[in-house]
């Protein structure tokens, strides 16, 4: 970035909550994350400038579009507020990110609110599962297909072992790990689910296949949830350090940024990735592209990785791109437990989207707030070691199609 964003904090719903369930509008999700930001970081609502969205699919989940107007009705001084809603699948998160703070970036404001949301659990699972394939091309993969999704992750598995080779135990692996860490995490969705790495190699009435070599082990969860973050330029932000006795360097800022789109159908993909040692190239651009911005050589100037496991094959993919390992040997990463809680590099130390949660447009300011919480030490008992005090996220729309990549650091 040509100047820093800092990260003045935010607030997360329970994700293991159903808000249907609690007789609650998607607005009220939208409410209680703003209101948490806002208490957890001591921001004034008047200090707020301007407000971005992040949603995949409220007109299809909640019948409801214009999200940003919703964050007017938060508070009484965010009348008037500029606002807009973000769409790019499961990315639509980050390219809010992205939006304000380019703005904040430009001059155009010093303090933007940022909101990802999703309300998912208004339908039923093959509704929803139907809902989802509209982030692939609809008419091409997914209509009258059953649970899309699954299926086109699934492939990417395929594509590894037809190139590489590919072990279903190394995936589990990857499974298990998710859980165990999600267990730390307060508000992680399965926090009180069983999973064993054993469980997530059998195969039987409850851990099926769902599409392909996927099964439910190697699968994100369905979510309700919203995140907020604050973000500031950095006249804002030393301000605001000053007034509550913050050094502006214990701050997290982003420094470093990424962001590529591939086509839309997989199979176009993998053909733009023959000839490639990466299987998505363009996913290891943007990671390459924010080591760059932010002055780093490779991923071993980071504490940890958040990244998008909606399935297990894609956080298998996400371990060779972030240059873990070189392309096609993420196993020995994982066998040499380089990914574990304790390992060398944690991968999502919050339990991922397999075990914190995946409430879609949601996702990428959780994996954003979630890497600000680490570098500044505030994430409790799934705080890893803090050598670097750096982050890195990547935040995936469609099936590998949308790539955001964020490096944050205090």
């Amino acid at each position: 970035m040509t100047q820093p964003i800092y990260i003045l904090g935010g607030h997360q719903t329970d994700f293991a909550r159903n808000w249907t369930k609690e007789g609650k509008h998607i607005s009220a999700m939208m409410r209680e994350a703003v209101q948490g930001a806002l208490e957890a970081t001591g921001v004034e609502p008047r200090e707020i400038e301007v407000g971005h969205v992040g949603n995949f699919a409220a007109e299809l989940y909640a019948m409801q579009g214009h999200l940003g107007a919703f964050l007017v009705d938060i508070d009484p001084a965010f009348q008037g507020l500029p606002t807009g809603r973000h769409e790019a699948a499961c990315a639509s998160g980050s390219i809010a990110l992205l939006a304000a703070s380019a703005e904040l970036e430009a001059g155009r404001y010093g303090c933007a609110l940022v909101v990802g949301v999703e309300q998912m659990k208004t339908v039923s699972p093959a509704t929803g599962g139907d809902f989802l394939g509209t982030a692939a091309w609809y008419e091409v993969e997914a209509k009258g297909v059953e649970f899309p999704f699954p299926k086109l992750f699934g492939r990417l598995g395929d594509e590894y072992e037809r190139r590489y080779g590919l072990k279903d135990e190394h995936l589990a692996h990857i499974s298990a790990v998710n859980y165990a860490n999600a267990k730390r995490n307060p508000r992680a969705q399965t926090r009180t689910w069983y999973m064993s790495e054993a469980h997530a190699c059998g195969e039987d009435a409850y851990n099926s296949k769902i599409g392909g070599r996927i099964k439910i082990s190697d699968c994100s969860q369905v979510t309700d949830g919203a995140v907020a973050v604050i973000l500031a330029t950095a006249p804002f932000a030393a301000a605001w350090a000053a007034r509550r006795g913050i050094a502006l360097a214990d701050v997290p800022r982003l420094t470093g940024w990424g962001h590529r789109t591939a086509a839309l159908r997989f199979d176009d993909k993998v053909a733009a990735s023959a000839g490639s040692p990466y299987v998505l190239p363009h996913t290891r651009t943007a990671i390459t592209d924010a080591y760059r911005r932010a002055g780093i050589a490779d991923c071993w100037a980071l504490d940890g990785i958040e990244t998008h496991d909606c399935f297990t094959t894609s956080e298998y993919m996400a371990i060779d791109h972030f240059g873990l390992t070189a392309p096609g040997e993420a196993w020995k990463a994982i066998e040499e437990r380089v990914i574990d809680f304790d390992g060398k590099l944690p991968i999502n130390p919050s339990g991922g989207l397999i075990g914190a949660g995946h409430p879609v447009g949601a996702t990428g300011v959780r994996q954003l707030l979630d890497c600000a919480l680490q570098v500044s030490g505030k994430a409790g008992r799934y705080q890893v070691a803090r050598k670097h005090k750096r982050f890195a996220m990547l935040n995936i729309g469609g099936s590998g199609t949308t790539s955001c990549v964020f490096v944050v650091e205090a």
